[in-house]
């Protein structure tokens, strides 16, 4: 258990974790036994670790609550224009200790729980990951709201409950197994039911046409249950609304029908209206055709409509006469996370067409200057294409709209397809990348008609993270030292990380930030220790590979450096070396079987390094299981050497490059994504920068890329791949890798061998440098003073101003401890 803090380390702590004060304290302790009392109905005798997580989850909630009320009472008296992020993936992660940090109660919960006789760690292990999104995309999301309550904007989050998220992740005898996320089953502390703001979606039936205009009828009803998450600001006493919706069948269903005689089965058959909110879909980059993500998709998209028109009715209560949409786009912002949300394209217009009876072009032009879309990839497996027999049957009345935008816009891949993408441009005023140069790939290449047509229409927004969860909550130890060296107005504004370089030859900042890190890795290594029962050399580089397996992102190319690493060991065993513990994580979509080869792989290489006694301590390899946020929060802080090894061109922005930074460690990457940018912040001589670049990717497409050559020509390459391809690391099935083989011969899409001399000369480079402790730190504080750019505080001021049209402000809203005058509650 931790000791209590000495005043000096209070002193010390402060500013950052909020005041210790006697009272805060005891009213923490009190809501804590009330709880346990009478939300839980247990006492100390009986409780279980789960039950005192409850208890203080439900104690913080309680310091929520008034500001969540107050903050929605002034957007409903101010009524500011609205930012509405609509999403398929929120990647929330724990809430616990980020909510402690942006209220300000970290130090006073900590002081409480310990004179409670319990420990604060083992009850935040206790929680688990709200996992609802795969990866980027869903962690941006996460990141965005917190920026988004930060900067004090009337914004809202929309999406799913679903009630399993992403898989967890076991490694069996090497290979990954699924098991399903039931990370509902002891319910959830931080989620409100709002039963009162049901709302139903229709789907099939058909269009009728009548004088009035198309009818939408003989529909089949499932309706939306939306359950409220409070999104706490920083330090602001703004506390937003995450609103994800749950399918629930109407209690009519299936009874209304000529099938009154099965009654059992009729109810039985309400799951299927049910399953639409039940599992999010395990693919990252990849589209999966199915009627049930589709509906998914409408579902998410008419009910926030819904709510949105709603809201927008209810502030303009006042004027008398129908209501009029003409200062929608004043009011609302729409962003679209991705395709995934692209019908509230056609469902808006159907909406006032059809319901509010606007004339077409009336309609089309408020719908543009609401909707702005964010494009996050440009593989083209990943590209969403909807068969128009499907759309005819589930949404007959969107497929008209669709047609009808199509005029003049589209075109619909031969009449098979409906391009998303393509939809989503036109019914857009503002379309983004999310890094620089994948900005220019879409707008010069994959979109170049588009972006001919409206120039205009095109911008950047290069993604950004939070520094209150990526740097405050999981690495105390940095954030302390570097609000000692420069205040602690950067968690507000991180590019103050700039007045770290004044300390760059400073002696005893070098040293405290290499002791901080060495602390990172002593804590991580114990971690690594009590769950896989390895020994951790604590003076070895911790070289971490850690995002979904894709073959894209070339965790083949980190294998075969392993393997030569490991090749010139026993070559020379005697030779010196830098040693490594070689850090791997990740999850693979469960139907992307090469992805799951690869993690096999992977596995099948450490299981010879590191029972070769010839190795002994020098290198060893880790295969992560389970990687998702939490674990994110461990190893990243511990973590010496970033890999973003995706081939140029492939990896739209990435975001844990910009984690990894944040929190000192350097990156050995290629020119994609955000990498081009964090080279451009912090100087290219200080990242470890190796490989193809985009026009050198293009030149061989041109020519053809031939793997042979490379494997002919490097000594090395040849050994690793004949060792992969020969069963040394499967030798009861030699033929067990020979997929992987064939596929970095004859079809690599990626180009792992064009790029593997480059890479190994590269990370000697690396281990060259780690050598010098020094010089290496030095390197690290550069990395964390360049790394302001990356706020996600930053990429959401870039998108109220340029695309939103709304400012960001420090208008604190009054804490519910002051008087205020009531106005309506919660809308």
């Amino acid at each position: 258990m931790a000791a209590p803090l000495t005043d000096l380390e209070k002193r010390k702590q402060i500013s950052i974790r909020g005041i210790v004060g006697v009272e805060n304290v005891a009213e923490l302790k009190k809501g804590f036994n009330r709880h346990l009392h009478f939300t839980l109905v247990k006492d100390r005798n009986v409780a279980t670790p789960r039950d005192y997580y409850f208890a203080l989850a439900h104690t913080v909630r309680d310091h929520l609550v008034g500001r969540w009320i107050r903050t929605q009472q002034f957007y409903y008296e101010t009524d500011p224009k609205r930012v509405y992020y609509l999403s398929l993936e929120f990647y929330m992660g724990r809430t616990l200790q980020n909510t402690m940090i942006n209220l300000g109660l970290q130090n006073a919960c900590d002081e409480a729980i310990y004179q409670l006789g319990l420990d604060m760690e083992d009850l935040e292990e206790m929680e688990e990951d709200a996992g609802l999104g795969n990866g980027g995309l869903g962690r941006l999301a996460a990141c965005f709201l917190d920026s988004m309550a930060t900067l004090g904007l009337a914004a809202y989050g929309y999406g799913i409950r679903y009630e399993y998220g992403i898989f967890n992740q076991k490694i069996k005898e090497g290979w990954q197994v699924e098991e399903a996320d039931d990370w509902l089953r002891h319910g959830n502390p931080w989620e409100k039911a709002r039963p009162e703001y049901m709302l139903p979606v229709h789907f099939y039936g058909r269009v009728e046409e009548s004088k009035e205009g198309a009818r939408w009828v003989d529909t089949q009803v499932v309706l939306a249950m939306p359950y409220d998450t409070p999104i706490p600001g920083y330090m602001n006493n703004t506390v937003n609304t995450m609103r994800l919706w749950s399918a629930r069948a109407p209690n009519d269903f299936n009874l209304k029908d000529f099938n009154v005689g099965d009654y059992i089965q009729a109810v039985l058959d309400r799951n299927l209206a049910e399953n639409i909110s039940r599992v999010l879909y395990p693919n990252d980059n990849f589209f999966e055709g199915k009627a049930l993500r589709l509906k998914q998709e409408y579902f998410v998209v008419a009910a926030t409509l819904q709510d949105i028109i709603r809201r927008f009715k209810i502030s303009k209560k006042g004027s008398t006469g129908p209501v009029s949409f003409d200062s929608f786009p004043e009011k609302v912002a729409i962003q679209l996370n991705d395709t995934h949300p692209a019908m509230a394209i056609p469902e808006l217009m159907r909406v006032f067409v059809d319901v509010e009876k606007l004339d077409w072009d009336t309609a089309w032009a408020i719908t543009k200057r609401t909707f702005a879309y964010t494009n996050h990839t440009v593989l083209p497996e990943a590209l969403e294409r909807w068969p128009v027999g499907l759309l005819e049957t589930l949404l007959p009345r969107h497929l008209q709209i669709i047609y009808r935008i199509n005029q003049g816009h589209l075109d619909e891949d031969g009449g098979k397809r409906v391009n998303m993408a393509h939809l989503c441009i036109v019914g857009s005023h503002a379309v983004n990348g999310v890094a620089e140069i994948h900005s220019n790939i879409i707008k010069n290449d994959v979109f170049r008609e588009f972006s001919e047509l409206e120039p205009d229409k095109f911008q950047n927004k290069t993604n950004g993270i939070t520094p209150r969860r990526w740097l405050l909550l999981c690495n105390p130890g940095l954030a302390e030292l570097i609000a000692e060296a420069i205040g602690e107005e950067y968690v507000k504004d991180l590019s103050q990380l700039q007045k770290l370089n004044e300390l760059v030859n400073d002696d005893a900042f070098i040293r405290d930030v290499s002791n901080v890190k060495q602390d990172n890795k002593v804590k991580f290594s114990q971690y690594l220790e009590k769950e896989y029962k390895v020994n951790i050399n604590l003076s070895s580089m911790f070289d971490v590979h850690v995002k979904r397996i894709h073959e894209y992102k070339r965790q083949l190319l980190n294998c075969l450096h392993i393997i030569t690493m490991y090749n010139r060991i026993k070559k020379n065993p005697k030779a010196p070396f830098v040693p490594r513990t070689v850090i791997i994580g990740g999850k693979a979509a469960p139907g992307y079987h090469m992805a799951k080869k690869i993690i096999k792989l992977i596995t099948a290489v450490g299981h010879v390094v590191n029972k070769d006694p010839v190795v002994g301590s020098k290198l060893k390899v880790i295969y992560l299981e389970n990687y998702r946020v939490s674990l994110a929060e461990k190893v990243i802080p511990a973590t010496d050497l970033s890999e973003q090894i995706s081939t140029a061109g492939t990896e739209a922005s990435g975001t844990g490059n910009m984690k990894f930074m944040l929190n000192g460690a350097l990156t050995i990457g290629t020119m994609d994504g955000a990498n081009v940018e964090m080279a451009e912040e912090v100087g290219e001589e200080n990242m470890f920068i190796f490989g193809m670049r985009v026009e050198d990717v293009a030149e061989m497409d041109v020519q053809g890329y031939d793997a042979v050559p490379y494997y002919n020509s490097i000594p090395e390459l040849k050994q690793a791949v004949d060792q992969i391809q020969g069963g040394f690391f499967s030798p009861k099935q030699p033929e067990l890798f020979k997929d992987v083989t064939n596929m970095l011969f004859n079809h690599d899409r990626f180009k792992v061998f064009a790029d593997y001399e480059g890479y190994i000369k590269c990370q000697e480079k690396v281990s060259q440098l780690y050598q010098n402790p020094k010089e290496w730190t030095q390197m690290a504080i550069k990395n964390i003073a360049a790394s302001g750019k990356f706020s996600s505080d930053r990429t959401i001021t870039d998108y109220a101003t340029e695309v939103w049209g709304v400012e960001p402000t420090d208008l604190k809203i009054p804490p519910p401890n002051e008087p205020h005058c009531p106005f309506s509650s919660i809308n």
